[in-house]
């Protein structure tokens, strides 16, 4: 069944080009989906990394410099003597700028974390204003159109869901949450995908916190 739970009609965009994220400051937009393809040495970095036999993740929050770039130093420190590692600071270091100047972001929470299973399996939405998720290795996370679940169900059990989408890896996906101010009840329903035996993800997000 089909729920209309706006006056207007929620959607989501995807494109090839990195303008297709400004897409997602529009009122109807709570998914917006750049589709790039990582450069071969960051995805040959990644693979390593899930490959390693340890833990690894990185948490901070990024305090927002207009007149210099960010600094990521000592990101994901335990991979850093692997080849590629100077290329993938480098990607994230342009998603943190990116993210920040598209918001206007002063302070910005930065995860990256090796899973070896679904950190959120369940389908969901986030309550924050906005986050950033890019898959750099593994599975992408997976995401429903609007009214394809009844958003009253997300708390109990769940009824099946046809239609699922899925994000590949390496694109970068801005979601929008229930706090940003107008989107409250339609933030974007998604959750983590099952991640099959033996397979592992690395996954960065970016959450804009003021």
């Amino acid at each position: 069944m089909m729920l209309a739970l706006k006056a207007v009609d929620i959607c989501q965009r995807q494109g090839e080009s990195p303008q297709v994220m400004t897409e997602i400051l529009r009122d109807d937009v709570n998914l917006a989906v750049w589709q790039r393809r990582l450069p071969v040495q960051v995805e040959d970095f990644a693979e390593l990394v899930t490959r390693l036999d340890q833990p690894m993740s990185d948490e901070r929050v990024i305090e927002v410099n207009e007149q210099q770039p960010p600094r990521l130093t000592g990101l994901l420190r335990e991979a850093a003597d692997l080849e590629g590692y100077e290329g993938f600071v480098a990607d994230v270091t342009w998603l943190v700028e990116a993210f920040t100047c598209l918001l206007g972001a002063r302070r910005v929470g930065l995860r990256l974390r090796v899973l070896d299973g679904a950190m959120c399996p369940r389908f969901h939405v986030d309550h924050v204003p906005l986050r950033l998720l890019t898959t750099y290795a593994g599975m992408g996370s997976e995401w429903l159109a609007e009214g394809h679940i009844d958003r009253s169900r997300l708390q109990v059990a769940q009824p099946p869901v046809d239609n699922i989408q899925r994000l590949a890896m390496g694109e970068v996906a801005l979601l929008k949450g229930e706090k940003w101010v107008g989107n409250e009840g339609a933030g974007l329903i998604h959750r983590s995908p099952a991640t099959p035996r033996g397979e592992k993800r690395l996954l960065l997000s970016l959450d804009w916190l003021g």
